[in-house]
């Protein structure tokens, strides 16, 4: 059964519409992946995923989605993250996957533990540096090319697919600063 999680954001108290975002989950299977879809209050969208057949450990698994959507600018400084419990829940996982890949975000700065309170997003943005930024997007795009080469599509189609996908979410041709080497 699927149910609406609350979680509120630094500021806002239970039951204050104007300090609440409401998660809602959205479970997916198909090809060993489960993913996990939280709608957040202010229309945006976190979207957390583990793969069992990417033989990548899970808490490794959500700490590096985790540190992509605060060096995207999806998770802002002092938003609060799911309490461990709940993500575990929501993505089928045991909780101590969860807190480790929590404590691992800590130790490189992306993440604080207020106690008693949850778990934030530190201030200062993304500690990612260029290095880690190229190292998050060169996994993703070895795992498009195994997917690619496993489905029998070619790498023209894979990048003729990744120019249409291009277009559709930058409508502006806005080109990105700084070389992605």
């Amino acid at each position: 059964m699927l149910s609406p999680v609350r979680v509120t954001r630094p500021g806002g108290t239970k039951g204050e519409t104007g300090g609440e975002r409401i998660a809602r989950r959205v479970l997916t299977t198909g090809s060993n992946c489960i993913t996990v879809l939280i709608q957040l209050y202010w229309s945006r969208d976190m979207q957390i995923h583990v793969n069992q057949a990417d033989g990548t450990p899970y808490y490794h698994q959500v700490a590096n989605q985790i540190k992509f959507l605060v060096a995207s600018g999806r998770l802002e400084a002092e938003e609060q993250l799911p309490s461990v419990r709940k993500l575990a829940e929501q993505l089928m996982i045991n909780p101590n996957t969860v807190a480790r890949a929590y404590r691992e975000l800590e130790s490189e700065g992306v993440v604080e533990t207020r106690r008693g309170a949850g778990v934030f997003v530190a201030e200062g943005g993304s500690p990612l540096s260029r290095k880690e930024k190229n190292r998050l997007l060169g996994e993703r795009i070895d795992a498009l090319l195994i997917e690619a080469h496993q489905l029998d599509v070619s790498l023209d189609v894979l990048i003729n697919m990744v120019r249409q996908r291009h277009l559709k979410y930058r409508p502006d041709n806005h080109q990105p600063t700084g070389d992605p080497s």
